[in-house]
């Protein structure tokens, strides 16, 4: 049958989500597959909530105030969401509609039994699953029944859960329709859910069934205990058989009920292993019709299996597409982990820094990924390839060293050299001398010069032609073998001293004092430069007064209004330097799509005013002076308590050498990303050319819409002068999904999303771990920080944040301590932390999330922990 307002399963498909909404859209493709059986019944389309919702007095302005509220004020949202389902079920269902739903019960018995449950359009879907945010009503009776349960799924659109739901997902009340499924009521013998992948590890190759008797509301709502069976290539591998005292039942004369479970009854298993094996088996038919692992629930009746609902798994992280006709296993590492950037990046993001990088990178669920299978299976690369990794996050080599332990994931091949340059290949070692830095900084400058100056000219295709050769050049600076010896030099100056002064004074992370101040550090040095900004507007009190009217600032106006105040002249003079050296510099600025601090300079007021609040003139020179006598102090004692000790005039006189070199190469380390992202603003500002010309030629809604494009469609969307929108929504849809995910360390082919273990007994009990990476103990209040624009920090407070990229450093200056979610020895946030002599402790796992704002903790740096006090 075909009607406005109804519409049997069989009528419908997942393609039809806007008319019967993602359940009802869902119900209807697993109808069509074969050996699958769906209860019959029919869906209550969008189209007859529109028509009921129109009769509903005051709903637009109702929905006007909704959206202002906020998120968070959970109180607010419960009264309004409260007052508009009583509304909405107060309203009778509009008679058409009403003739409607009668005419398909009368087909399918009305004095049936029915399930009546919502079926949102923004529900079931791949993005964003909606998991029991709406209601469900289970073994309604009769037409009048069936009608008044259809009225409160429309209602339940407005539940308070399904309201902030929406919110927080950014998804606009006004785009969501509700339809609603009708199914024949099944009496299940057991029931319960199926993951066809592992929802913990996210292995794609494992499923879970969980399995208890009678429906499945007792499991859903947590009445009890499931039995868990897991299984494997066509086998149960393990089973949990729980003791399951209640279970729901129908009532005769309709709706349900909790009953006890005859204690002879209680321990049996609910589902066979073979019964369990032939449910997975229908569940891979599932998966492969939706194209993803499915949650689905499912009844047991008379030994068949009837499919109740299938949603996709949305907590799952996304895998890197293999080549075509790739079935062997594989193992990526994270780049983000190392970048100290692990937010989602939009496709030219990711591309661009794919098309940039010294190795081929995997994307997936917006992050990049480094193939290193070829490389763990090679017994004379292996050992390298943990070490290195091990020294810079010692996560990364557990999960790694889990993998390996899982027999037989990474075969062992002979050892003939992996494709590419090895990552444990050590350079040729160099000669401690200073000019070495200079003549690279040099080398670095001459090179994005020339780009600068060769990139004016180019427009339309032949920039993209341009850009790509503009490719290979940073891949050349990038990977000057002078560059890698100058960067391993200090690198492994550093491991050298922690190492032998470990072994000889029994002194941990010495070296982290001696690189106090280090010269040529081109991201401590922007810390200390913002300080210099402060010393400009401290003493003009028109300016700070602008300056702290922050509603009032507009990134394209701000400089210019800025000047009209009295000294304002003498501030922007002063800030316009400042973003000259460093305004290509931003959070996450790996991701060539986030804004830049020349793009938006009032990112930086923030920590300008706390600069001025919080120290004194002439601090950046002040500290880092004293970073400097402290590091020389150090090294006067280090050396004069070696010269005591047995052989101690030549441990002194090569501590001395090395103490030398790593002051001499370890700034250095921060340059190459320093060129990269100053590379990076050159690329973008001709990007955003052609995005505008594409806007005014109507082929892009906005600008920022080439974001959500790779480079490569980029460059088709300018020469062809057409862009797929469709194409452009769904990457926005997509990632805006991936941003609700946390990417591990380390993920495998078949889904395994690894993070790692500290392996440790030596923390205090109730102390959060991490990697040490600054020394020192330091006791403070704990401020935690998502966006460094939001930053509200004084002296002696500590950071705890996710990561820190560049460009946090300006905040480094005012603060006593750090912990982040991410980070290793040699990441951006644990270099910075020992040059402004900052205890540290870096990849501390949901730091942000277990650490309080405000609470007060102490950090040790030295040992790697952070405790609680209060």
């Amino acid at each position: 049958m075909t009607d406005r307002y109804v519409l049997d399963l069989q009528e419908v498909d997942e393609r039809r989500v806007v008319v019967v909404g993602g359940k009802g859209a869902h119900l209807g493709g697993l109808s069509r597959i074969e050996g699958v059986r769906v209860p019959d019944g029919f869906c209550v389309t969008t189209d007859a909530f529109r028509r009921a919702m129109a009769e509903v007095p005051s709903l637009d302005d109702r929905l006007d105030e909704l959206s202002r509220l906020d998120p968070e004020d959970r109180e607010a949202i419960r009264t309004l969401s409260a007052r508009m389902r009583r509304t909405i079920e107060e309203v009778a269902v509009p008679g058409d509609v009403t003739a409607a739903v009668t005419r398909a019960l009368g087909r399918f018995g009305e004095q049936g039994a029915y399930a009546v449950r919502s079926s949102a359009t923004a529900e079931d879907l791949p993005t964003a699953s909606f998991a029991g945010q709406q209601d469900t009503y289970l073994n309604v009776l009769g037409p009048t029944a069936v009608l008044q349960h259809i009225s409160r799924c429309w209602a339940s659109m407005f539940t308070e859960r399904a309201v902030v739901y929406r919110q927080r997902n950014g998804i606009d009340h006004r785009t969501v329709d509700m339809a609603v499924v009708v199914q024949r009521m099944v009496f299940p013998d057991a029931s319960g859910i199926l993951f066809t992948a592992d929802p913990v590890t996210g292995n794609r190759k494992v499923a879970t069934v969980d399995a208890g008797f009678g429906l499945g509301e007792a499991l859903v709502s947590g009445l009890v205990n499931p039995d868990v069976f897991t299984v494997r290539g066509g086998e149960v591998v393990a089973r949990t058989i729980a003791a399951k005292e209640r279970a729901v039942h129908a009532l005769p004369a309709g709706g349900t009920r909790e009953v006890a479970v005859d204690v002879r009854q209680r321990e049996r298993p609910a589902l066979t292993d073979e019964q369990a094996v032939r449910l997975v088996g229908l569940g891979r038919r599932i998966e492969a019709r939706f194209g993803c692992p499915q949650d689905i629930e499912w009844c047991l009746v008379d030994d068949g299996f009837r499919i109740v609902q299938s949603r996709p798994i949305t907590t799952l992280f996304p895998l890197p597409v293999l080549a075509d006709g790739d079935s062997e296993n594989h193992v990526y590492v994270s780049v983000g982990h190392q970048q100290m950037m692990t937010d989602a990046m939009k496709p030219l993001g990711y591309s661009m820094w794919q098309l940039t990088a010294m190795v081929p990178m995997l994307e997936a669920g917006g992050r990049l990924f480094v193939d290193v299978t070829r490389r763990l299976a090679s017994p004379a690369s292996r050992d390298g390839l943990l070490d290195v990794l091990g020294k810079g996050d010692p996560l990364v080599r557990d999960a790694l060293e889990t993998v390996l332990g899982q027999g037989g994931f990474v075969p062992s091949i002979p050892d003939a050299a992996p494709d590419g340059p090895p990552p444990t290949g050590a350079p040729a070692p160099i000669e401690t001398d200073p000019a070495v830095v200079t003549e690279l900084i040099e080398r670095s400058r001459t090179s994005i010069a020339a780009l600068e100056r060769d990139i004016r000219a180019k427009e339309g295709p032949a920039l993209f032609a341009f850009l790509l050769e503009a490719f290979e050049e940073h891949k050349r600076v990038l990977g000057d073998p002078l560059s890698m010896q100058a960067i391993m030099a200090g690198m492994d100056a550093t491991w050298w001293l922690n190492d032998k002064l470990w072994q000889w004074l029994g002194e941990k992370n010495a070296a982290d004092t001696l690189t106090l101040s280090a010269p040529d550090n081109i991201t401590s040095e922007m810390g200390l430069a913002l300080l210099d900004v402060a010393d400009v507007i401290r003493p003009l009190p028109e300016v700070l007064a602008f300056l702290r009217d922050a509603e009032h600032l507009d990134d394209a106006t701000f400089l210019d209004e800025l000047a009209k105040t009295a000294g304002g002249g003498e501030a922007r003079a002063a800030i316009e330097a400042y973003l000259d050296r460093y305004g290509m510099r931003c959070v996450g600025e790996i991701d060539i799509t986030r804004p830049r601090w020349r793009e938006r300079p009032t990112t930086l007021v923030p920590v300008i005013l706390d600069n001025v609040r919080n120290f004194g003139p002439g601090a950046a020179e002040r500290r880092f002076e004293q970073g400097r006598r402290k590091a020389l102090q150090k090294e006067q004692d280090v050396l004069s308590r070696l010269r005591t000790l047995p052989d101690g005039d030549r441990k002194a006189d090569e501590t001395r050498r090395m103490i030398d070199r790593v002051r001499t190469f370890i700034g250095y380390r921060e340059y190459p990303k320093y060129g990269i992202v100053s590379r990076y603003l050159v690329y973008k500002q001709a990007l955003l050319a052609e995005a505008e010309r594409l806007v005014r030629e109507n082929v892009l809604t906005e600008k920022e819409d080439a974001f959500y494009l790779t480079f490569q469609e980029f460059h088709e969307a300018v020469r062809s002068n057409r862009v797929d929108e469709q194409l452009i929504q769904r990457r926005k849809e997509a990632f805006r999904s991936y941003r609700a995910l946390t990417p591990p360390r380390v993920l495998t082919s078949d889904g395994e999303a690894l993070s790692g273990a500290y392996r440790r007994d030596d923390v205090p009990a109730g102390a959060l771990t991490g990697l040490p990476v600054s020394a020192g103990t330091v006791e403070g209040r704990a401020r935690v920080v998502l966006d460094m624009e939001e930053a509200d920090l004084e002296a002696g407070d500590i950071l705890v944040t996710v990561f820190t990229d560049p460009s946090w450093s300006p905040l480094f200056v005012g603060i006593a301590g750090l912990v982040t979610e991410v980070g290793g020895l040699m990441t951006h946030g644990a270099v910075i932390a020992r040059e402004y002599g900052l205890p540290a402790v870096v990849g501390v796992d949901r730091a942000t999330r277990l650490i309080r704002d405000g609470q007060r903790i102490r950090v040790h740096g030295t040992d790697g922990y952070v405790e609680l006090l209060t």
